[in-house]
């Protein structure tokens, strides 16, 4: 059991649902869950597991009573927005909160409980969501939710949250900017690009001075220069931190075919960043890796960069491997010069204010 890697869903995440035109459309989790079934991948490395909702409780570890309250009214009502304009409520979408939380509460339960490596929930990662709002298609802040029930059921003191989401995690950050709990965010930033945090210079406060680690990235962005940026400033700083459990933010709106983001990364990076950070759980956290979901508004796309994110951590083996092989993209996207020369610069000073705080030369 214990070199499982779960697969956390449950069809009532298709009630997390804002509207057939919107962008976030949660059929990208049950492309995902098919596009697996059929290349083998729980035929012995990886599991279902169908979660439980999430109880209103839980939901208090993040979130005001009166926000919860608002959130249950607007779900009866069926009209209206949670917030205006990214944020529209539907008949249904608490319900639909509550399991896509309940997934991330389960995926971290099988975990720690040791019944399986590591759990992803495709459904989680809803990084914008604050304690008395809704944001950028976010209801319920899960990560949030999951630290503080990983802190309190299980005393867990040192987790380590990397979020490779192309938009960035204002919410997690805004909860946690005075913890040391250790949050590495890389996100495209630029003028006017949602949600207008991340800049390089926010690096937490009080007893979280140093644990808010932004890697802000420029338009066009391609897996050499992101890649880069990954090993220069991920690496050095998880294993200074030793964190005992990570949780990875592993939304895919970063993608070359991502119609709202604008960087440029491939199915290739994806590959590259969940093995390695596989390799980091296991070097550091005792393999105690917690997976989930995020951004990523092209179906198709999300589907294929999840299917390989999932088949690197399991270590599955596929069954058709032409097939597997296509799911890849074909080509990587010409880069710009400037681009990484700008990323260079970003590393450079991430690594003149954080570093020397985590005693990294």
């Amino acid at each position: 059991m214990p070199g499982l890697t779960a697969f956390v869903y449950h069809e009532d995440y298709l009630k997390y649902q804002f509207g057939p035109k919107h962008p976030f459309q949660p059929i990208r989790e049950k492309l995902t869950l098919e596009l697996l079934k059929s290349l083998g991948a729980f035929d012995g490395r990886g599991k279902l597991f169908k979660p439980l909702p999430a109880r209103e409780e839980d939901l208090l570890l993040a979130h005001t009573e009166d926000y919860v309250d608002f959130v249950k009214r607007m779900s009866r009502l069926g009209i209206g927005y949670l917030e205006f304009p990214d944020t529209p409520t539907s008949p249904g979408i608490y319900d639909g909160a509550l399991s896509v939380v309940g997934g991330s509460l389960c995926a971290s339960d099988l975990v720690m409980r040791g019944e399986v490596a590591h759990a992803f929930n495709p459904g989680g990662g809803l990084h914008h969501a604050k304690p008395r709002a809704a944001a950028g298609f976010c209801v319920f802040n899960d990560i949030v939710i999951t630290v503080r029930h990983l802190q309190r059921k299980y005393g867990i003191k040192r987790i380590a949250i990397l979020d490779v989401d192309g938009h960035h995690g204002d919410g997690t950050q805004l909860m946690l900017y005075r913890e040391p709990i250790l949050k590495i965010d890389f996100h495209r930033y630029g003028e006017f690009f949602y949600p207008g945090t991340g800049n390089v210079d926010e690096i937490g406060d009080d007893g979280g001075r140093g644990y808010s680690v932004n890697i802000p990235l420029p338009f066009g962005t391609t897996d050499r220069a992101f890649l880069y940026a990954f090993n220069e400033v991920a690496l050095p700083l998880l294993r200074s931190y030793k964190p005992e459990v990570i949780i990875q933010q592993f939304g895919v709106d970063g993608h070359v075919g991502d119609p709202l983001v604008g960087l440029a990364l491939t199915t290739r990076a994806y590959e590259t960043i969940a093995s390695t950070i596989h390799k980091i759980s296991h070097e550091l956290s005792d393999g105690r890796l917690i997976i989930l979901g995020g951004g990523g508004y092209d179906p198709p796309s999300v589907a294929r960069c999840w299917a390989v994110m999932f088949m690197a951590v399991s270590e599955a083996v596929p069954q058709d491997r032409e097939m597997y092989s296509k799911i890849f993209d074909s080509h990587e996207p010409e880069e710009s010069p400037l681009t990484f020369e700008s990323v260079k610069a970003t590393v450079k000073r991430i690594k003149e204010l954080v570093f020397p705080i985590h005693g990294i030369a």
